[in-house]
């Protein structure tokens, strides 16, 4: 669990930079000083973790949501702790959104695509409606984030991170629509990495593939629900689906943030076309 300090998360700075007691935010390298973030889905869960992060690590963070109350609450966050930071209403599956945000950031130099929805249930009973409105989110949302990441980046060079999952990587039952998704994401962001190396353009592309995390869109899910009014709450609720033979530990958000920022920052400037999957071994 990352340490907490006047509302920054220390998850981005790597353990070989921490000093034995919780570092402040002054004495915290700043990797991310001078560079603008964009950061979508950061009205909670991974994607508010991740501009949090960023803003420790010195980023001035654009916070887009397609729930901008949830995007200002993120922002203020960041500012009430001293880093900088916007907000922005962003809806991913819509092109239009997509001009608006990059005209109202630019220049920017990193780009976390952490926006998603879920959805779980049985191939015979998922309507063919969910399936279109998760792949709109999912995964035309992530179309749309790599081709105006790719224009607003290609002059200046950056990094592109967008969140993928082991449900993409490992099959997941009753999530046909989620996994294909997520699975799809991987590839295209591949495509995207290679495509900027073979033609000279300074843009590394990179996934993360996480496997559980404790986030709101558990929340969502009809079957957590249940769970949720059956044991309880919801740490009985996940602490029972980790409890399950083959399954994984629930991260948290910053474990993934602190991922994503080592992505995004120059000591992976060697990586790009790279799914790193966290997933306390649920996949192997």
């Amino acid at each position: 669990m990352a340490e907490q300090r006047d509302g920054f998360s220390s998850a981005c700075i790597p353990l070989a930079r921490r000093h034995p007691r919780a570092l402040s935010r002054s004495t915290a390298v700043s990797r991310f000083a001078g560079r603008a973030a964009l950061v979508t889905g950061a009205a909670s869960g991974i994607g508010a973790a991740c501009a949090i992060a960023l803003a420790v690590d010195g980023a001035t963070v654009w916070c887009t949501d397609l729930a901008a109350d949830g995007a200002e609450e993120t922002a203020r966050r960041v500012i009430a702790s001293g880093g900088h930071a916007h907000a922005l209403a962003l809806d991913v599956s819509d092109e239009s959104s997509w001009e608006a945000a990059m005209h109202a950031a630019q220049p920017i130099d990193l780009l976390v695509h952490a926006a998603g929805v879920s959805a779980a249930s049985p191939i015979a009973d998922t309507s063919f409606a969910e399936w279109k409105r998760v792949l709109a989110v999912n995964l035309d949302g992530s179309f749309l984030a790599m081709k105006y990441g790719v224009r607003a980046l290609r002059e200046r060079g950056g990094s592109i991170t967008a969140i993928a999952s082991a449900s993409g990587v490992r099959a997941a039952p009753g999530a046909a629509a989620y996994s294909s998704s997520k699975a799809a994401v991987r590839m295209l962001a591949r495509v995207v990495a290679k495509e900027c190396h073979a033609g000279g353009i300074a843009i590394r592309v990179n996934t993360i593939s996480p496997a559980g995390v404790r986030t709101p869109m558990w929340s969502a899910l009809p079957f957590f629900q249940d769970m949720v009014t059956r044991l309880g709450s919801e740490d009985a609720a996940f602490a029972e689906l980790g409890s399950v033979p083959g399954s994984s530990r629930f991260a948290s958000p910053h474990e993934i943030a602190a991922a994503v920022c080592y992505l995004a920052s120059d000591d992976a400037a060697m990586i790009t076309g790279t799914d790193l999957v966290i997933d306390d071994g649920y996949t192997i």
